[in-house]
């Protein structure tokens, strides 16, 4: 599909992000999600999480940056037929790279269904 324009991409992602269930998103720490239209050097990456995972920080964490979850909007809008598809893939990715801050691979999350 024709890419959509950024503040609707920016309201799909908010509203997958209001889909994550309170008790789950009151366990995220310092992490900050933003949406951009690629990534620079790998334009086909959906999503990126970039940070420290819940699951590697020690008693020592503290005074540093919010980690970083990237959406990508380009090659998301590319990969899907219409906007039904986009909102689906959307909320996928944004479940994928939540599951990244919290400690889970890739492995992880293949086993999980989360492909």
């Amino acid at each position: 599909m024709q890419p959509i324009s950024e503040e609707r991409f920016e309201q799909l992602v908010g509203e997958a992000l209001d889909e994550v269930p309170d008790a789950l998103w009151d366990r995220f720490d310092n992490v900050a999600v933003v949406v951009a239209d690629a990534h620079p050097d790998e334009p086909d990456l959906l999503g990126l999480y970039e940070g420290i995972p819940l699951t590697e920080r020690g008693w020592d964490y503290a005074g540093v940056l919010p980690d970083r979850i990237s959406i990508y909007r380009l090659p998301l809008c590319e990969m899907c037929g219409d906007e039904r598809e986009l909102v689906d893939e959307i909320a996928v990715t944004v479940v994928h790279e939540l599951a990244h801050h919290c400690g889970i691979d890739d492995g992880q999350l293949h086993a999980l269904g989360w492909a």
